[in-house]
């Protein structure tokens, strides 16, 4: 029976591959079952059972998930994003998009982000996997990883007695708009001009937490050599220049605001940076949250560095 299982989860994994290599072109179902080495019924069947989703509902997402990267990278002409992930129209290219990420594509390409797009989250690069994890794909389906090199800079916070998380420290510092949930701490830094980027939640290391903090706090990032005081109840911690790994989650609608941020707290947790050469370094800096905003779903960031090879 184990033998018979690890046939079909090997050739589940042909699919995979076969689909990622072809993603720009024409797939059939022919051509899946061939790469499966199943009859088509059997290859649809057996890829259903160990992802959750039917071959070509895959194949679908796949395409919006490279388009949606294409369209990061600087190719923002939504129809030449179409045509090259096989959509027969502008139109139905918008609709698809629109579904699967809850904002227009072309309003997508246009939001400032990091670009750059290094590690997407996929299937067939799940380490390890055991068909678990693909499983979950009917509750989330893409978390994006990038990384981004930070120089040396200054983070400005305001720290925590005891707060744990966002809850506990809105609790100490109450929120000053109730519609966003901005603490007030958050609504002091977002003003200020000089940053380098916009406001964090922080989840500071022990090296960074003086003794009778909280773990939780709230900041922002300034260049180096910014010479401005700190507000009243805040302070300055130095941070060196380090990489940072960000995880993206999907957009989602605001009811699911808990079940996003919970979802892609499982897959950080599962998730392995040494795959791809490097190893987390908590203590070059916090572990930050962004603002969770629906349109462009919950992000958080890490930092790393590169592992040296003996």
């Amino acid at each position: 029976m184990g033998s018979v299982n690890n046939d079909m989860s090997a050739a589940v994994r042909r699919m995979i591959a076969y689909i990622d290599a072809h993603i720009r072109e024409p797939i059939t179902a022919k051509q899946l079952s061939d790469a499966a080495g199943y009859s088509q019924y059997h290859a649809a069947r057996i890829f259903k059972q160990h992802t959750g989703r039917m071959p070509f509902e895959y194949i679908r997402d796949r395409r919006l998930v490279n388009a949606a990267i294409s369209l990061r990278s600087g190719k923002t002409r939504v129809i030449d994003v179409a045509l090259d992930f096989v959509f027969d129209s502008h139109e139905g290219f918008t609709r698809a998009f629109v579904k699967a990420f809850g904002i227009a594509p072309k309003r997508f390409a246009s939001v400032p982000e990091p670009s750059g797009w290094i590690i997407p989250y996929k299937v067939s690069a799940l380490r390890n996997t055991d068909w678990e994890v693909p499983k979950m794909a009917e509750k989330t389906a893409i978390i994006f990883t990038q990384i981004v090199e930070r120089p040396a800079r200054k983070l400005l916070l305001r720290r925590s007695k005891a707060a744990e998380d966002y809850f506990g420290y809105c609790e100490e510092f109450g929120c000053a708009d109730d519609e966003t949930g901005a603490s007030i701490p958050w609504e002091i830094v977002s003003k200020i001009k000089e940053a380098l980027y916009e406001p964090v939640g922080l989840w500071l290391p022990d090296n960074m937490r003086p003794d009778g903090t909280g773990v939780y706090a709230q900041g922002i990032e300034l260049p180096e050599d910014y010479s401005g005081a700190a507000p009243e109840g805040f302070d300055f911690i130095d941070l060196p220049p380090c990489k940072m790994l960000i995880f993206q989650g999907e957009p989602y609608a605001d009811n699911e605001f808990g079940q996003a941020i919970t979802l892609l707290w499982e897959r950080i947790e599962k998730f392995n940076p040494e795959v791809y050469g490097y190893e987390y370094a908590d203590e070059l800096a916090p572990r930050m949250q962004l603002a969770p905003y629906g349109w462009r779903g919950y992000i958080e960031m890490r930092p790393i560095r590169e592992i040296r090879r003996k």
